[in-house]
């Protein structure tokens, strides 16, 4: 897959790079990309959530009444879940929702993720972004230059740039990441990939980095 390297103000520069068939154009499996996604989402869940059982709830643990002769139902103490204030029955308890996926299941959903947007012509290679301090209005520009500045967008670097985290962190639909932390959920939640001159060579010289 080649595309044209672009500048920041949208227009070509001449320059191409051919990004490899076995990343971007291989027949995208749905069902790897749930589970990556699934396990992205259960991550993202704190699991706090937490309900007082009748060995916790405040009360008196003597016998309400005597078992027989009353002519009622047999009650135990005021703590019974069937009373107000009583404990949950069966409530939920703190615990993770993490599982784990196989190393080969993550690549692979990765994988059809970024075959799925380049079926979709939703990749463009820039050349490298050279900000000496943080603009915001630079990269919001930028963005319109690309014609995407209403779309979800993914900047795709090969290393951390401070003034580029900056500049984009304060744009709602525009989030810069790493190469190597580029993940499946976050392609499959963007609209656009806006890969650098430098990261897109990675790719093409068939590093894939792993996550």
């Amino acid at each position: 897959m080649q595309l044209e390297i672009l500048n920041i103000k949208g227009e070509k520069t001449g320059r191409t790079v051919e990004l490899p068939e076995d990343i971007f154009g291989v027949e995208p499996n749905d069902h790897v990309i749930y589970l990556a996604v699934k396990q992205h989402l259960a991550a993202q869940r704190q699991g706090t959530h937490k309900v007082k059982t009748r060995a916790e709830v405040h009360g008196a643990s003597r016998k309400l009444h005597k078992q027989k002769g009353t002519g009622g139902s047999r009650k135990g103490n005021i703590r019974n879940p069937l009373y107000k204030g009583g404990g949950t029955i069966f409530g939920p308890k703190p615990h993770a929702y993490t599982f784990k996926l196989n190393r080969k299941v993550k690549d692979l959903a990765k994988i059809s993720a970024l075959s799925y947007k380049a079926k979709e012509n939703a990749i463009i290679v820039v050349e490298d972004i050279v900000m000496n301090a943080p603009k915001t209005k630079e990269i919001t520009n930028m963005m319109r230059a690309l014609q995407v500045a209403e779309k979800k967008v993914i900047i795709v670097l090969p290393e951390y740039h401070d003034n580029v985290y900056l500049s984009s962190r304060n744009i709602p639909n525009i989030t810069s990441t790493l190469l190597a932390d580029i993940n499946t959920y976050d392609v499959m939640n963007a609209d656009v990939l806006v890969i650098t001159e430098n990261a897109a060579k990675i790719f093409a010289d068939n590093e894939m980095v792993e996550a």
